[in-house]
């Protein structure tokens, strides 16, 4: 058995950058992972990786509409590999997770009554929203909140 699967939480490194198709949308953005380790009779070394994610559909309205530049997010998905040539001529390549479920992590920013369905709920909890699932012409979406005490490991 074998399978293609990434999960991720780290900061969003720059707001969605949105496109617009005939039935369809895509949001693309950078998210920064971090890993902090101290090597033996070393000073502490924090390690940063930048993911290309790609979202579609509903996930891309969820991505354009509430995440933004620095929110923590967690994200599912499945690596994919493409290649294209630019405008010299030059084959590139790029690794890119292709989003299936999107989670907004941390508490909503203070000042702000802004209700969202999908987003931080008022009591600053957690929201995610699964990529919808097709089978024919129905297409359901899950979407829930979550409380963020519920993943505390005590």
């Amino acid at each position: 058995m074998s399978f293609n699967k990434v999960i991720l939480v780290g900061n969003v490194g720059k707001d969605p950058e949105i496109r617009r198709f005939e039935n369809n949308s895509k949001a693309s953005f950078s998210l920064a992972t971090s890993e902090t380790y101290t090597p033996k009779g070393g000073d502490r070394v924090t390690q940063t990786e930048w993911h290309n994610i790609v979202a579609w559909r509903r996930l891309a309205d969820l991505a354009e509409n509430y995440i933004h530049k620095g929110s923590q997010i967690l994200v599912e998905g499945k690596l994919r590999y493409r290649s294209y040539d630019d405008r010299e001529g030059v084959k590139r390549y790029v690794v890119e997770v292709e989003a299936d479920v999107i989670q907004l992590l941390g508490r909503k920013p203070d000042g702000g009554n802004q209700q969202s369905s999908g987003g931080q709920n008022s009591q600053g909890g957690t929201g995610s929203y699964n990529k919808p699932s097709q089978s024919g012409d129905e297409i359901s979406d899950d979407l829930t909140t979550r409380d963020p005490a519920d993943d505390l490991p005590f």
